[in-house]
């Protein structure tokens, strides 16, 4: 962050840690009715955007570390939700699917938290939310 002393730093980054945190309140009070936690859907959502993901590729999507990530599949697998199947390039590696009921989950859940996520944005304007999206795409980049 050029030009910031560490504290302006320190005071950005409490800012979009309170912005997740609120988002993510709004989303489980939404999602928790439904018996979805926020982590499933957003496997269910990075599932529905590409089907046949590797766990280091959706530990990655969903910003959930590998042990944590399996025992949710584990879970979800169990519920039905998605299915491992082996990768038809590479038959030693195992990959995560969306199943049909996987998919009736997700378009329920997406009704569910239907204007959760504009709520907090559109007060921002396109404007300035294309701006702070094209930033913060450029925070997480690996350098």
């Amino acid at each position: 962050m050029d030009g910031l002393s560490d504290t302006q730093s320190a005071e950005l980054m409490e800012l979009i840690s309170g912005v997740n945190r609120r988002y993510e309140q709004l989303m489980e009070s939404r999602l928790k009715p439904a018996g979805l936690p926020i982590e499933q859907y957003r496997i269910l959502k990075a599932l529905g955007r590409r089907d046949g993901l590797s766990m280091g590729e959706l530990a990655v999507e969903v910003f959930v570390d590998s042990p944590t990530l399996t025992k949710i599949i584990d879970r979800m697998i169990v519920s039905a939700d998605v299915y491992r199947a082996p990768d038809p390039a590479d038959r030693r590696k195992v990959l995560i699917f969306l199943s049909d009921k996987g998919q009736g989950t997700l378009k329920d859940a997406r009704k569910t938290v239907e204007g959760s996520q504009s709520g907090m944005v559109r007060q921002l304007g396109a404007t300035d939310a294309g701006r702070l999206k094209s930033l913060l795409e450029n925070m997480l980049k690996d350098d």
